[in-house]
């Protein structure tokens, strides 16, 4: 909670007039104003020798009876919704249908499990075991059960919904998250403390890396690698990386010290670490500020869903070299909004990112130009706020609509 509504749920709120209730398994998360917050619990977990191929659907199923029985109460206490929004991919929207037969359902789809054309089997140093396929397959039982669930469906970028099944795609709308622009942009006076490290300005050198958690999929061992080359070419340039030591998607890490553990040891003597600034895991507001401070951020990822930092980044007129995949692809020109690489290929890398702290003048309009290409088509107000808006209104009836 909000997950990928962050930006819907506070402008509905801002709105005023409608009744919002909000299913969460997280106790924790703060009260929201205007947002009524149902905490539910799953029905049932699978145990930790659960059958493999059956195990994600179990997990599912009971998510989905959990949140129908809070459904059941909700309904029964009085409130039936005119729509029900929410994410298929842990079969929270499984059973709304059994409990609120009369009300739409409108999906959000996120991906589709693959052999092949996504993270599994990219990388070469990660081969996929001979069961991946079938583990795979049977993982696309939620989606494949969740399309029958809903009314409509909804993918953020066209890459997404072209990992779905061709069956799938009348029912797929790709409709953006959304970013507010508005609230992004260069900050030529930005600063950021470091304490002992110091505090850095723009007229620092910085090169500034993001992931939720630092691991293959977000390419941090292609960022390690091609630390020492870009440090010797530019030996006053300091790398801001920003991100977790835990696992988001893929294989954990079987090193005390997580995936970042493991490159040190790999690169640690090739490094200058008195230039390299782990920050951890920061609030919105220190992200924001540490990309405004760089003059090239770094954003790599395997074939697989986009993260919001690459549009935030961009709106940010960030001079950005990215991993040449098709979902950076779908929203990044190289050498018009940014420059791209192979992921594989960390020479590469560190040979762009020098590039562009050598001669900022000959990059110096990406920046402006991947701002106006987020603004002109991921911008939450103008761009996908009106696209949300009409896909709920598709589904409700005409005197229930939203205005825009």
């Amino acid at each position: 909670m909000p997950g990928q509504y962050r930006e819907l749920l506070a402008w509905l709120v801002g709105q005023g007039g409608h009744e919002l209730v909000f299913l969460t398994q997280r106790r924790d998360h703060p009260e929201v104003a205007g947002v009524r917050k149902v905490v539910y619990r799953p029905h049932h977990r699978p145990a930790k020798d659960a059958y493999g191929l059956s195990r994600v659907w179990e997990d599912a199923a009971g998510t989905g009876y959990g949140a129908a029985q809070a459904m059941a109460g909700l309904r029964d206490a009085g409130f039936v919704p005119d729509i029900v929004i929410g994410h298929t991919g842990w079969g929270e929207l499984l059973f709304a249908k059994q409990v609120l037969p009369d009300v739409p359902v409108l999906g959000f789809f996120e991906y589709y499990y693959r052999a092949e054309g996504g993270p599994v089997g990219f990388d070469p140093e990660e081969p996929p075991g001979a069961t991946a396929p079938f583990l795979l397959a049977a993982r696309n039982a939620v989606p494949n059960s969740s399309i029958q669930a809903v009314d409509r469906g909804i993918c953020p970028t066209f890459w997404q919904r072209d990992t779905f099944p061709a069956a799938f795609r009348d029912r797929l709308s790709v409709c953006h998250d959304g970013i507010r622009t508005d609230r992004l942009g260069p900050n030529p006076g930005a600063t950021l403390n470091l304490g002992r490290a110091g505090r850095l300005s723009r007229d620092d050198e910085i090169v500034t890396y993001v992931a939720r958690n630092m691991e293959r999929t977000r390419g941090f061992h292609v960022l390690m690698r091609a630390l020492p080359a870009i440090q010797a070419a530019r030996p006053a340039a300091r790398i801001l990386i920003v991100g977790g030591s835990g696992t988001s998607y893929g294989r954990s890490s079987g090193m005390e010290g997580g995936f970042r553990a493991e490159l040190e040891r790999e690169v640690g003597h090739l490094v200058d670490w008195d230039r390299v600034h782990f920050l951890g895991r920061v609030p919105y507001e220190a992200f924001r500020t540490i990309v405004q401070l760089g003059r090239c951020h770094i954003y790599l990822t395997m074939p697989f869903v986009l993260s919001w930092s690459l549009l935030e980044a961009m709106a940010m007129e960030a001079t950005i070299v990215a991993s040449d995949v098709a979902p950076v692809r779908e929203v990044m020109r190289d050498g018009e909004t940014g420059r791209l690489v192979d992921f594989h290929d960390p020479a590469a890398l560190a040979g762009a990112v020098t590039e562009v702290l050598a001669r900022p003048e000959a990059h110096a309009g990406l920046g402006p130009a991947a701002r106006a290409h987020v603004v002109a088509n991921y911008d939450f107000l103008t761009a996908c706020l009106p696209r949300q808006i009409a896909e709920i209104n598709a589904l409700v009836p005409p005197e229930r609509r939203l205005q825009p």
